[in-house]
């Protein structure tokens, strides 16, 4: 599913693969309008964060399955390196199912320091209320989301290959277009 706007009909369960394999989606995904649902991840110190911690900024929420996967690594390097052109009123955050630690050592060895990761170890909840979470594997489908300042979800990207970066330009033009006040669609 890669919708900016309500006009693409996508349906509220989006079909994923892991090479051509289909895999279930637990939950129903956020659409585009939507307040996006709260969440309570840990993050690398092991501290709780919820969506009110980053109250007042555009947020573009990231899901991976790991940071220790190939494109994992690629997809997260790359809007880390996007973050500071974004700006103060930008939050990039990037959930994993990895453990706050490994997050920690991933970032130090990557040099990746602009986004901010979180973990959704500690109760799954996350993956259930947001519809990510892959039943059969037991980790985080791939999907980008950007939210307005007032959560209302602007741009909605999962990823229907598992093994597929996803679409860079469109998050960012929808974080900018957030950002500026507007729908975040174009």
């Amino acid at each position: 599913m890669s919708c900016s706007t309500n006009a693409c009909g996508c349906s509220s369960t989006p079909k994923v693969v892991i090479k051509g394999n289909p895999v279930t989606l637990a939950g129903v995904t956020p659409k585009v309008g939507a307040i996006a649902p709260e969440f309570n991840l840990r993050d690398q110190t092991l501290s709780p964060k919820t969506l009110a911690d980053y109250a007042g900024k555009v947020k573009i929420v990231v899901t991976v399955p790991s940071l220790d996967t190939p494109v994992c690594d690629i997809e997260v390097r790359k809007f880390n390196q996007e973050a500071a052109a974004l700006g103060a009123d930008v939050v990039i955050l990037v959930v994993s199912m990895d453990m706050p630690m490994a997050q920690k050592r991933w970032c130090g060895a990557a040099g990746v320091d602009k986004v901010v990761t979180l973990s959704d170890y500690f109760d799954h909840s996350f993956g259930k209320f947001w519809g990510l979470r892959i039943v059969e594997k037991g980790f985080l489908a791939r999907a980008v989301y950007v939210l307005g300042k007032d959560n209302t979800v602007k741009h909605a990207d999962v990823v229907a290959e598992l093994t597929a970066e996803p679409d860079y330009i469109a998050a960012l033009a929808a974080a900018r277009g957030a950002l500026a006040g507007g729908c975040g669609c174009c």
